[in-house]
């Protein structure tokens, strides 16, 4: 029994012994800071690495963590101008940057960010009506991030940025948007429909001038190219009757072998005798006196 009484004390004396030094040496891990407290009051800073404390005398507080970090906030109701509630979720990115600060300045500096963006949020956007709201995301982001920044520097955060989520109207707002909506896009559409139908109608109008007046164009070169090749045709007949110079007995039998040829045709109901006939008719007469007569030029035949 007196054997294990040295055994107990050597066994208590090495267990004071690792305890002091568990409370003598802290490794503090990269990115994070300690509040070192002595006797209660803050001695210093503790940053990344091997520290060495005073046992029983010196406190470490929970460590800080000094990487930027991202809260996302439960959605909270706001009013706008016009009296309506949306919800708006945010997101902050903050950082802290000075331990001391946020250990001493403040009890809970992420309940603080907390509220105080909520403050911010409905002083914000209670100056601004829904359709401002919902389009002035950034102008709401950068105005929440002055605000928040200022007032978090004495904490030892800085507010790198805020981020809106979503903003909810009411469902009965959100049914009158759809149907706005769907009502502006059936007017685009009833819109660019009228425009594409007009446009067709022009370039059919269009297409159907050029055509005429190609038509035309073309009508009247065909018309100038016959009335050319016909009086080409008639100086040519003319030339050739000129020099064939007939005498007026060959000129009058020909005109009476024309004569059938003009009354041909169904149309032809009523038959009218030229007066150059009797003339025609003379001159053949004159023709077949001479004949007989033995003294003049022999009968066209």
């Amino acid at each position: 029994m007196d054997a294990l009484v040295p055994l107990i004390i050597a066994l208590l004396v090495l267990l004071l012994v690792l305890v002091v030094l568990a409370r003598t040496v802290r490794i503090v891990p990269q990115a994070r800071a300690g509040i070192v407290e002595r006797l209660g009051r803050y001695s210093r800073t503790l940053n990344a690495g091997l520290s060495i404390l005073v046992p029983f005398v010196d406190k470490l507080k929970p460590l800080i963590d000094l990487r930027e970090q991202v809260v996302s906030f439960p959605p909270q109701p706001v009013i706008t101008e016009d009296n309506l509630v949306v919800s708006i979720d945010t997101v902050i990115f903050f950082q802290v940057t000075d331990a001391k600060a946020a250990t001493y300045e403040i009890a809970n500096y992420i309940q603080g960010i907390e509220q105080l963006t909520v403050t911010t949020l409905r002083n914000v956007v209670g100056g601004m009506d829904l359709e401002q709201a919902l389009t002035s995301r950034e102008e709401i982001n950068l105005q929440l991030r002055g605000v928040l920044d200022e007032a978090t520097g004495k904490w030892g955060v800085r507010v790198n940025r805020v981020e809106i989520k979503a903003i909810d109207p009411p469902a009965s707002v959100q049914d009158s948007m759809e149907k706005q909506m769907r009502a502006e896009r059936e007017k685009r559409a009833t819109i660019l429909t009228a425009e594409g139908f007009k446009q067709s109608q022009i370039l059919t109008a269009e297409g159907e001038k050029q055509s005429a007046i190609l038509r035309a164009e073309g009508e009247a070169q065909a018309a100038i190219v016959r009335a050319d090749g016909e009086a080409q045709a008639i100086q040519r007949v003319f030339q050739a009757i000129h020099d064939g110079d007939p005498d007026p007995r060959l000129l009058a039998y020909q005109y009476l072998q024309q004569l059938p040829h003009i009354a041909q045709g169904a149309s032809n109901k009523i038959w009218v005798i030229p007066a150059e006939l009797s003339g025609a008719m003379g001159a053949l007469a004159t023709a077949f006196t001479e004949r007989a007569d033995g003294g003049g030029p022999a009968q066209p035949g």
